[in-house]
C-alpha cells in the first residue's frame, strides 16, 4: 500500500478554527430551521418539562456521535479496537482504529451515519413531538455543528481515487493506493 495523502483536519484548520466554524454552522442551522418549525407548529407553546432531556442530551451527544461513527462498522463485522479517552476527568470520550483498511465505500458510511441516525430523526422529531420541538431542535443543530467535523473528512474522502483506502491514524488518517 502507498500512502496517497495523510489529513490531520485540525492540524490543517486549527482547533479553534473547528470550534468556531462548528458554532457558528450550528447557530445558523438553528436559526434557519426553528422559523419553519414553529410556523408549521403554529401557536403551540413549548413544554417546559423537556430543558433536563436536553441537558442529559447534550452531555450525552459527542460520545453518542462518536458511537455512531462506530455502529456501521459492528454492521459491517469489522475488527476494531476502541479506546476511551478523557480529556475532562468526568466526561470520557472513545476513538476507534480499525484493524483492517476501509474501503472509500465503507469511509462514506461510517461518515455519513451519525448524519443519517441522530440528526434526520432529530429534524423528524422535532415536527412530530409539538410540545418539545424546540428543545429537540436545539439538540439537533447542536448536532449539525457537531458533524461539521464529519464533512470535511468526507470531502477528503469524497476526493479520494476509486479504488482508495482509509486508514484510521493517531492524529488524522490516511488515504492509501494498493501498489502496482
Amino acid at each position: 500500500m502507498n500512502c496517497w495523502k495523510s489529513i490531520n483536519i485540525t492540524k490543517e484548520i486549527g482547533q479553534t478554527r473547528l470550534v468556531l466554524i462548528s458554532s457558528i454552522i450550528g447557530i445558523l442551522s438553528f436559526l434557519l430551521l426553528y422559523v419553519p418549525i414553529s410556523l408549521f407548529h403554529g401557536t403551540t407553546q413549548i413544554n417546559d418539562a423537556g430543558i433536563l432531556p436536553l441537558l442529559i442530551g447534550l452531555i450525552m451527544l459527542p460520545s453518542l456521535h462518536s458511537f455512531m461513527n462506530i455502529l456501521p462498522l459492528f454492521f459491517m463485522r469489522k475488527r476494531i479496537k476502541i479506546y476511551f479517552t478523557s480529556k475532562v476527568k468526568w466526561y470520557p470520550t472513545f476513538h476507534y482504529y480499525t484493524k483492517t483498511h476501509l474501503s472509500k465505500t465503507e469511509s462514506l458510511l461510517v461518515g455519513f451515519a451519525p448524519t443519517l441516525l441522530i440528526t434526520i430523526p432529530g429534524l423528524a422529531a422535532s415536527f412530530i413531538f409539538t410540545d418539545f420541538y424546540g428543545y429537540i431542535l436545539i439538540f439537533t443543530c447542536i448536532h449539525i455543528g457537531i458533524t461539521v467535523i464529519d464533512f470535511l473528512f468526507l470531502q477528503h474522502v469524497i476526493k479520494a481515487p476509486k479504488k482508495a483506502f482509509i486508514q484510521n491514524v493517531h492524529d488524522g488518517f490516511d488515504i492509501l493506493l494498493k501498489g502496482n
